[in-house]
């Protein structure tokens, strides 16, 4: 018998049965994280198809309402042999794969956007999760600052503040660790490097992990000891830091991605910094480090309660400086509610 959570995605879908291959979208319908097999919804049924390399586990973890079976994609399509429209989805599904079914005598209809829908919203087991991940990175980070010591690289920081994760609890990071000193911060999506750290730096650490497969997300920017020329730098951190508070006073359920964004973008165009903070504002945060929803200034879609996202907000001075602040938010009552409360905000200075 189908569980709700199946029942109501498959329902959405209009297929007369669901293939999946995709790892993250197995693991929301089953709760069983593997990098390969196959999920398989039915009118009747949800059955996980899982290879030796799993069989074991999947015994033992998958829960009473799953069907497992052995076996690898020859078993998975049989099980779809009688259904001739079959819901994949297609953002996740290789041209081959869609191709092989066509020639198994089957037509395809996007799943996706029924699995969106159902995603937007997280149980309250999932928030539990999205809150213990989010723990586990605020600890690590707390813990690492005093290991922070001049000449250390950016990759020996990010290295010590993933271990530090990995021993708190967290299967993983969320995303490959932005650590980035002194000049390095301008560039948003910085690549990791081996730029040492000097006294006076400012250290941009842009982080998170998983816990039982869901994501944190947390930028914190700071000061590596005061070398007295960093005034600008803590006007701009202040600024940067209030239109991030600032979304938190204003933004409420029912609002769109887009007027989410301009609560910040709008404070920070005010100081003349609108055309340095370039990119969203936010994006949705779940088994995926970027879901749905998206908060940017061409998002119409509402934001609802139960909805997890990041309150990111960046003013970007290219080859000098860069100065994010960014929590893992929920809205609960209509209002935000964010996930990180063991961090400042502040500027710190080491």
């Amino acid at each position: 018998m189908l569980n709700e959570k199946a029942k109501r995605i498959f329902l959405r879908s209009g297929a007369e049965a669901l293939f999946l291959e995709c790892d993250f979208l197995r693991r929301y319908l089953t709760g069983f994280y593997s990098t390969d097999g196959y999920v398989v919804v039915t009118p009747e049924e949800c059955i996980f198809v899982a290879d030796p390399r799993y069989y074991e586990a999947a015994e033992k973890t998958l829960p009473a309402d799953v069907r497992l079976v052995a076996g690898a994609r020859k078993e998975a399509l049989a099980l779809v042999k009688p259904y001739r429209l079959l819901g994949v989805p297609y953002p996740f599904v290789s041209v081959s794969s869609l191709r092989l079914l066509e020639e198994e005598g089957h037509e395809t209809l996007d799943a996706m956007p029924a699995f969106r829908e159902a995603m937007l919203i997280k149980s309250a087991e999932e928030l539990a999760r999205i809150r213990r991940a989010s723990e586990i990175a605020e600890d690590a980070f707390n813990l690492l600052l005093p290991d922070l010591k001049e000449g250390m690289t950016e990759s020996e920081a990010a290295a010590l503040l993933e271990y530090r994760m990995r021993t708190l609890g967290a299967s993983g990071v969320s995303f490959e660790t932005i650590c980035a000193f002194g000049e390095n911060g301008s560039v948003p999506h910085y690549e990791t490097g081996t730029r040492k750290l000097r006294f006076g730096d400012p250290i941009l650490l842009d982080f998170g992990c998983k816990f039982e497969g869901y994501c944190s997300d947390i930028t914190r920017t700071f000061l590596f000891g005061d070398d007295g020329k960093h005034g600008e730098f803590k006007k701009l951190h202040k600024i940067v830091l209030e239109a991030h508070e600032l979304v938190k006073e204003k933004v409420v359920s029912g609002m769109t991605g887009r007027e989410a964004d301009a609560v910040a973008r709008d404070f920070l165009s005010s100081h003349s910094l609108g055309d340095k903070f370039t990119h969203s504002l936010g994006h949705g945060i779940g088994l995926q480090i970027h879901e749905f929803p998206t908060l940017s200034p061409r998002s119409e879609e509402k934001l609802l309660d139960g909805m997890v996202f990041s309150d990111e907000p960046g003013v970007y001075l290219a080859g000098s400086v860069g100065i994010r602040i960014e929590d893992s938010v929920t809205l609960e009552g209509g209002r935000i509610v964010s996930f990180m409360q063991k961090t400042s905000r502040n500027c710190l200075i080491l």
